[in-house]
């Protein structure tokens, strides 16, 4: 089963099953190398159905403190897109659920993109998300990607207009990432008002699942968006239950509240 298959079957579970889609992100090699494998297990053992791996990169332009921080630290462990690669390998090879690379434009021009293509298709890797690289520029990206049977997803904000949600949204795969709002990521109290409008004017134009990301933290807030969109990202609050909890109990700690986002989407 390619990538994009793992991602259309996950989605389509979660639709039978009457709930929304989860996808946690965490940050490789945050809070440590050694913590990342058990980390995703305790995930996937929540219920998520996609797993958005975070590639630590030193400038992350489009992420808040928390992401900031997390990425700061796993740069001081040493750890690169081959190591990220690596654990999204055994994700995939251990779970059989959907992975996709969250991270930006030069961790991937340093490392190749016919190499980060053929090792990414290696790994079973379904897709990447490139916060800083626009789709008017991505056609050395996609040259790459698109022959490897991996998706480049298209994010989208609340401020693209009608004829590039159309142009954008009608040719995504895998799925598209609809930002909640202008700024950085980061776990946030209210998710914005116009939320639902947005997505709505996205899904109408999409022909794959809209999933919705940037300052989703609680369960109240995944209920909130149930017949809204079809899945939520949720990546600071993720980060913040690791931080939180003592060493011992981290696992346990993002298996339990991952199942409550879970539990949450549920109609």
């Amino acid at each position: 089963m390619t990538g994009l298959q793992r991602i259309a079957r996950a989605f389509a579970q979660a639709k039978a099953e009457h709930r929304l889609a989860v996808v946690p992100y965490l940050t490789v090699g945050y809070p440590d190398r050694a913590s990342t494998r058990g980390l995703l297990a305790a995930a996937v053992a929540g219920g998520a159905d996609v797993i958005e791996l975070g590639v630590p990169f030193s400038d992350p332009l489009a992420d808040g403190t928390t992401v900031q921080r997390a990425s700061e630290v796993a740069l001081a462990h040493g750890v690169t897109l081959a190591d990220c690669l690596a654990e999204a390998k055994a994700i995939v090879d251990g779970y059989d659920i959907p992975v996709v690379l969250m991270g930006y434009t030069n961790s991937l021009l340093r490392y190749g993109f016919a190499r980060v293509a053929d090792d990414a298709r290696a790994a079973g890797v379904a897709g990447v998300i490139v916060v800083d690289l626009p789709v008017e520029e991505a056609g050395p990206l996609d040259a790459a990607l698109v022959p490897a049977g991996i998706a480049r997803i298209e994010l989208l904000a609340p401020t693209t207009t009608e004829d590039r949600i159309a142009r954008i949204a009608g040719a995504a795969r895998g799925f598209v990432y609809c930002v909640s709002l202008t700024g950085v990521t980061g776990a946030r109290t209210e998710l914005p008002p116009d939320v639902g409008a947005f997505v709505g004017r996205v899904r109408a134009k999409a022909a794959v699942p809209a999933v919705l990301g940037f300052g989703i933290s609680t369960p109240e807030h995944v209920a909130s968006l149930r017949g809204v969109v079809d899945g939520v990202a949720v990546g600071s609050a993720v980060i913040n239950v690791v931080t939180n909890a003592a060493p011992a109990a981290r696992a346990e700690a993002l298996r339990t509240y991952v199942a409550s986002l879970v539990a949450a989407g549920r109609s």
